[in-house]
């Protein structure tokens, strides 16, 4: 196979200076290595990054990188080169949970503060959207009878709420009079308080939980910082925001704690506009990296399976309020799909499954540490996530996690959704936008046979087993397929890289560009 191949790198440069990183599926697709692959082979060009920067989302978002886990900061966090580490207008961030992820961080040497830039405009969040989540989410189980939508609890939709209703707070509030602060948290404290007990009818037993559980939550996942003395318990403990009586917040406490961690990052504010506009005109890169997925999106997900921001391209430019131009965007997903919740999930394997049994050994959520559910490659999804969303390069993380091994046995074939079928035998080539249909519908697979080597070792495309090409190829040209039906493809994206292994250097750079993978398929996979 490999002499049917050119060996060559797919086109090594990016075609702009903004290169967005997205997922293109339901999240959770690795999308913190690509930042770190990217930022690694622009150094290695003499390229200057200028700014890793989150473009939307909060504390809700879970991203690995050089061993770290974060939630709010970008991955270039981990990069000492990366000059400017930025949070843009578009994400919600609790300066306390903010505080809780840098302070480990600068205790371990990564130069946090001296890098860190806050948009003005970014939107602050607090102890009350934390409350409203929870509420919210009580009130859809008790009252609506619905299954738990799988919030964080990390307050993000009630503080995108706030945006909506014109009465977010922004980070600049910090830089001004602290009566002004004072005056819009107490109001924000009296609104949510009268939104839980009114309109969420939160009982009093369950008003009380809620500070059990948030203490709970930040205790176990700022354990390390306890451990080192970073931090004291009290400043996890959550019930020293509540009162005696129900419905009620110590509003002193409240005010002087969320002053107080606000005005920590007072020397990080800045105008993200000069900012992402002087990197540009000095040629050096901002990598704009989004939480979540396409398909998650606010507006082109399903309700109320999705999160509360936009998470596809067109956000960067909102986020960083520059004028609209070329911008590189890296589609991120896996070699097999996952979701946590209440999704519809039409290609989800069987508990059974012995394939699916060892995937979940994998999968779990970084911020929340959930369970998630694991099924075959859904191609419909990606190539419409190109079709109506467009992107340039593919990553593909986890090839590795398929190769056989103990009773997931060779033979089995792996399986990549190429299409919906109805119960009269109608084949949907794209996701339906009526999500009742949806649930009604049946995948309709391709097959293709596995390989049992390890392949965690291979850096290039033409060593991996051929199996393994194949396989890699199909999921391409079934993209494509999708992406295209109908259409002349304007562009053919490259695999950029293909994840091997969690490791860094556990990539994949070298698979041959995108029409050349196109043109052998078609006459050699489709013969399979």
């Amino acid at each position: 196979m490999s002499k049917s191949l050119p060996q060559s790198l797919p086109h090594s440069d990016f075609s702009s200076y903004i290169i967005a990183d997205v997922g293109i599926s339901m999240g959770d697709e690795g999308k913190g290595r690509v930042v770190c692959e990217v930022v690694r082979d622009l150094l290695a060009k003499g390229k200057t990054v200028n700014m890793s920067l989150k473009v939307n989302g909060g504390a809700n978002a879970g991203h690995t990188a050089a061993g770290l886990r974060l939630n709010l900061l970008p991955v270039g966090v981990a990069l000492k080169e990366v000059k400017h580490i930025a949070l843009g207008s578009g994400v919600v961030a609790d300066p306390r949970k903010l505080n809780w992820e840098v302070a480990p961080l600068e205790k371990k040497k990564f130069n946090v503060l001296e890098r860190l830039r806050i948009d003005e405009k970014t939107m602050f969040s607090d102890v009350t959207h934390r409350l409203l989540d929870l509420a919210w989410e009580n009130y859809r189980c008790k009252h609506l009878a619905q299954e738990p939508r799988g919030s964080t609890g990390r307050g993000i939709s009630p503080a995108y709420a706030d945006e909506a209703n014109q009465c977010a707070i922004p980070y600049r509030v910090f830089s001004g009079n602290k009566d002004v602060f004072v005056g819009k948290l107490k109001e924000r404290a009296q609104r949510t308080l009268r939104v839980i007990e009114h309109v969420c009818r939160v009982t009093h037993e369950d008003w009380f939980s809620f500070f059990d559980a948030l203490t709970e939550t930040e205790m176990r996942a700022n354990q390390d910082s306890l451990d080192q003395h970073l931090f004291k318990k009290s400043e996890f403990d959550f019930h020293l925001f509540k009162e005696k009586h129900p419905f009620t917040l110590n509003l002193d406490y409240l005010i002087e704690t969320y002053w107080a961690a606000g005005s920590h990052f007072k020397e990080n504010l800045c105008d993200l506009r000069e900012l992402t506009l002087s990197a540009l005109e000095y040629k050096e890169y901002v990598i704009a990296e989004f939480g979540q997925s396409y398909w998650l999106d606010k507006r082109h997900g399903f309700s109320p399976n999705v999160t509360a921001s936009h998470t596809f391209t067109p956000e960067l430019f909102e986020s960083t309020g520059v004028p609209l131009q070329p911008v590189h965007t890296i589609g991120c997903c896996k070699a097999y799909d996952t979701k946590v919740g209440t999704h519809v999930f039409l290609t989800q394997m069987a508990d059974a499954h012995p394939l699916a049994h060892l995937l979940k050994k994998l999968e779990f959520g970084v911020s929340t540490g959930r369970q998630r559910q694991v099924g075959w490659f859904d191609a419909v999804e990606k190539g419409d996530a190109l079709r109506y969303g467009g992107f340039q390069d593919i990553v593909i993380n986890k090839l590795d996690a398929l190769t056989y091994r103990g009773n997931w046995e060779e033979g089995s074939e792996l399986l990549v959704c190429v299409g919906y079928r109805d119960a009269a035998g109608k084949i949907y080539k794209h996701v339906p936008r009526d999500d009742a249909l949806r649930n009604k519908l049946t995948p309709a697979y391709r097959q293709f046979p596995g390989w049992s080597e390890d392949i965690s070792n291979v850096r290039s495309f033409f060593e991996l087993p051929q199996n393994a090409q194949n396989y890699v190829i199909g999921l391409y040209e079934s993209i494509i397929d999708i992406a295209y039906d109908g259409m002349t493809p304007p562009i053919y994206p490259n695999i950029r890289y293909l994840g091997v292994g969690p490791e860094p250097d556990q990539v994949i750079k070298d698979v041959p560009r995108g029409e050349s993978l196109l043109t052998y398929n078609q006459s050699t996979l489709n013969s399979m």
